[in-house]
């Protein structure tokens, strides 16, 4: 069952030595990520799952100790998923999970086992809510840190250009994320998404099948877009 979740975003630039002189940009991010990580951990779950976009089929599973790096940013920082268990993957980490590992090795998360899951980011709403549920069931106390961004269409200089679909998208996101509202997360139109490279919609509508009948409540920590992305930090609990 799930007991608790925290929404991050999953840029590379959330790691200061890939951000290098942007860093401090990002500081009141990384403090939000680190506040969501905190609530992950008064939920004292027995296992914590990540979920982030990956480019893969469906959902595939990153088992706990696999690596990940920061190589393909330029600079020698390398990861790991939780604990060295012997049971790792040979494929690296995609770079969404990368992130949550760098996250994850700054709260010592090393009594509670953690997993990854890779989303495709065309999967259809019914199959990612169809994962969250599975994902709820596979132990009593769940806890979900979920990575993706929104839109990243909201400036001209943006990686996707300016939209002017891209503001009322990321609004609507990050006011079902922050009422724990499912079934707007699971609304969120995957096209437009695709179109607004809205890495997020995917794995937030895992988050959304995760919690049906869970009865949490959803607090937004973090909304803001430098560089024309859009960057959301949320908890549920």
């Amino acid at each position: 069952m799930l007991v608790a979740a925290a929404v991050c975003p999953c840029p590379p630039l959330l790691v200061p030595e890939v951000a290098a002189g942007a860093a401090p940009e990002m500081d009141a991010a990384r403090a939000a990520c680190t506040d969501g990580l905190g609530v992950l951990a008064a939920a004292r779950p027995d296992l914590l799952v990540v979920v982030g976009p990956a480019e893969q089929p469906g959902c595939g599973p990153y088992p706990e100790g696999t690596r990940g790096s920061f190589r393909g940013f330029g600079v020698d920082v390398d990861v790991r998923l939780g604990r060295d268990t012997g049971t790792a993957s040979r494929r690296e980490l995609p770079p969404s999970l990368a992130v949550a590992a760098w996250l994850l090795e700054r709260a010592d998360w090393s009594d509670v086992p953690v997993e990854g899951v890779g989303v495709e980011e065309s999967l259809t709403p019914e199959r990612c809510a169809a994962a969250g549920r599975e994902i709820a069931a596979r132990s009593g106390r769940v806890a979900l840190l979920v990575l993706g961004d929104a839109s990243a269409c909201r400036s001209l200089k943006a990686p996707g250009y300016l939209d002017e679909r891209a503001e009322p998208f990321d609004a609507e996101a990050a006011r079902a994320l922050g009422q724990a509202d499912t079934a707007a997360l699971l609304a969120l139109d995957t096209e437009r998404a695709h179109e607004l490279k809205a890495s997020g919609r995917a794995p937030w509508q895992v988050l959304a099948g995760a919690a049906e009948g869970a009865g949490l409540s959803g607090e937004l920590l973090h909304d803001d877009a430098p560089y024309g992305v859009g960057y959301l930090v949320a908890t549920w609990s």
